[in-house]
């Protein structure tokens, strides 16, 4: 069965803005994260960043990002027009731009929860907007939009962003961590590690769930087609191997966690479903079932295996987004070099290494001038006893309120 040109506009156009809907809700699942596994005098911090770095990922990618990933001399910000030199015109060029503006935000808020609890609200925004509107698009111009970095990176294969997306988002955190430096406290003097609890189960909970559910449309969307049959049995197939690995990362460190602290881990259960997503978005498009609940169930180890050792290596990252993201990133990028005998290794490799060099030493570079210029890190006071009511002047919970604390 074959539909006309028009109908395959349509329903190619229609798919891509339902996923996009999709993944635009994953933001409400990293505010429910990331607010539920930090600390509750940081909550209208947390909520507020996952919000507007939204939007200003939107803005930024409309009025430069877009262009610098795709485009070819035209100039989509100023006219709203069709774009030139795309290399998909079977769908709205209007549907795809949302569906790009979805990815974009998605890799702006991993870099949220790294750095939360002690930087500064507007030194955040700042870099958010550097993010989205040049350093995003210019690595996803080598992979997706069609350079392939002048021939060094030509092959590399990322079907929805397991690098393109999650370890570069991943890779600007880990920079913004290291000029950040740990939360006060964190880290003991004789080594140890004072842990410091996430204030909401619950919430953290439903935004995995939340990040769960919205994943089918990162990774099914990226098919960015449903007008054949051929289509809608690949969606399919990608939208069962993102379950699996997902269902896979889950239970692995649920047994773990078992294993090695002599009982389950609920946020580290979370962690080791959103790994396991992040591990197959690379390559959701080629695996067996089998394959992927492999590929996903060694993302639940890893995350489990990483968490720990960042602490180790005093790298604080409150909300385990290195783990899930950066690690759990490579991982699935090098797995389709591993499982897919049509791409070469190598090649994966190299383009982890290079996209990760050029984000990460972009990113160092714009948090230092941010942390010469306007500051990074709130004040000692102003961490102990919340940047909700430093920066915002109000509270999450105001009727929990301690009878410690000021009024």
């Amino acid at each position: 069965m074959e539909f006309s040109p028009e109908m395959k506009y349509v329903l190619d156009s229609i798919w891509l803005l339902i996923s996009g809907f999709l993944v635009m809700w994953m933001a409400a699942g990293f505010a429910m994260v990331e607010s539920g596994l930090t600390q509750s005098k940081n909550t209208v911090t947390i909520l507020t960043k996952n919000l507007i770095v939204y939007a200003l990922a939107g803005l930024a990618f409309w009025l430069v990002g877009y262009n610098l990933m795709y485009a070819k001399g035209t100039d989509f910000a100023g006219s709203g027009l069709a774009l030139d030199g795309m290399s998909n015109t079977s769908h709205s060029l209007m549907a795809d731009f949302f569906f790009q503006v979805v990815f974009v935000a998605t890799a702006a808020s991993i870099v949220s929860g790294a750095v939360a609890e002690r930087m500064k609200f507007w030194a955040f925004v700042v870099f958010s907007i550097v993010l989205s509107a040049v350093i995003y698009p210019l690595q996803g111009h080598w992979s997706w939009g069609g350079t392939g970095l002048g021939g060094v990176i030509t092959g590399f294969t990322d079907f929805a962003g397991s690098t393109v997306v999650h370890s570069v988002g991943g890779w600007a955190a880990l920079a913004g961590v290291l000029m950040l430096g740990p939360r006060a406290g964190k880290y003991l003097p004789g080594g140890g590690v004072r842990p410091i609890p996430g204030s909401n189960l619950p919430m953290a909970t439903l935004g995995g769930f939340i990040l769960w559910l919205g994943w089918f449309g990162f990774n099914g969307g990226s098919q960015l087609a449903m007008g054949s049959k051929t289509d809608v049995d690949a969606i399919a197939l990608v939208v069962v191997n993102t379950n699996m690995a997902a269902s896979a990362g889950g239970v692995v460190a649920m047994i773990l966690t078992q294993l090695l602290y002599r009982r389950v881990d609920l946020s580290m259960v979370i962690n080791g479903v959103l790994a396991g997503l992040v591990a197959i978005t690379a390559g959701p498009n080629y695996s067996s079932v089998a394959v992927a609940v492999l590929i996903g169930a060694l993302g639940g180890v890893l995350v489990v295996v990483a968490v720990p050792l960042f602490d180790k290596l005093k790298i604080d990252d409150p909300v385990g987004a290195l783990s899930v993201h950066l690690v759990g990133g490579i991982w699935g990028t090098l797995a389709v070099g591993i499982f897919n005998p049509n791409v070469p290794f190598f090649t994966q490799l190299k383009g982890v290494v290079v996209i990760g060099a050029f984000v990460f030493f972009t990113s160092l570079a714009v948090w230092a001038l941010i942390r010469v210029t306007m500051g990074l890190r709130v004040g000692e006071e102003e961490e102990m006893e919340g940047l909700d009511m430093h920066e915002f002047g109000m509270e999450a919970y105001p009727e929990f309120r301690s009878s410690s604390r000021p009024h």
